[in-house]
């Protein structure tokens, strides 16, 4: 199973998937194929749609709060029953979930990851951070 030209699926076990993308919202879709990908060669199909929510929301914070010009999509299964989904960039602010009015059209995206993965959190690295989430399910036998 392959997404776009440049990821392979792996067998359970190998640490991550990860790609490099454009820092634009553009990049939401191929970083959703590649959650899918790793999630099916886990079999954990049924977290696909937390995890298309997850990658989306994480590449538009990116896109829309930092200046980089590439990001860095990764999915590791660090145990059996939870696979983190992290996305890299550039900047060094941390992202802080935003309290928004009803009627707001933008603002609510960390809201909707805390709400669906087990955690999140943001890992400062020299270069800039990583932002993730962990979602937990248990693969099918």
């Amino acid at each position: 199973m392959t997404v776009n030209d440049n990821t392979v699926a792996r067998p359970r076990g190998h640490p991550d998937y990860a790609k490099t993308l454009p820092c634009a919202a553009e990049s939401a879709e191929p970083a959703r194929q590649l959650v899918r990908t790793a999630l099916r060669a886990w079999g954990l199909e049924r977290l696909e749609d937390d995890g298309a929510l997850v990658v989306t929301e994480l590449v538009a914070n990116a896109a829309r709060h930092t200046n980089g010009i590439m990001i860095r999509v990764c999915v590791s299964r660090p145990t059996d029953d939870q696979v983190r989904i992290g996305v890299v960039d550039r900047s060094k602010i941390r992202p802080e979930r935003r309290q928004v009015g009803d009627l707001s059209e933008s603002g609510r995206g960390l809201t909707m990851v805390e709400s669906v993965t087990d955690h999140w959190g943001t890992d400062l690295l020299p270069f800039g951070k990583r932002v993730w989430g962990v979602l937990k399910g248990d693969p099918v036998e």
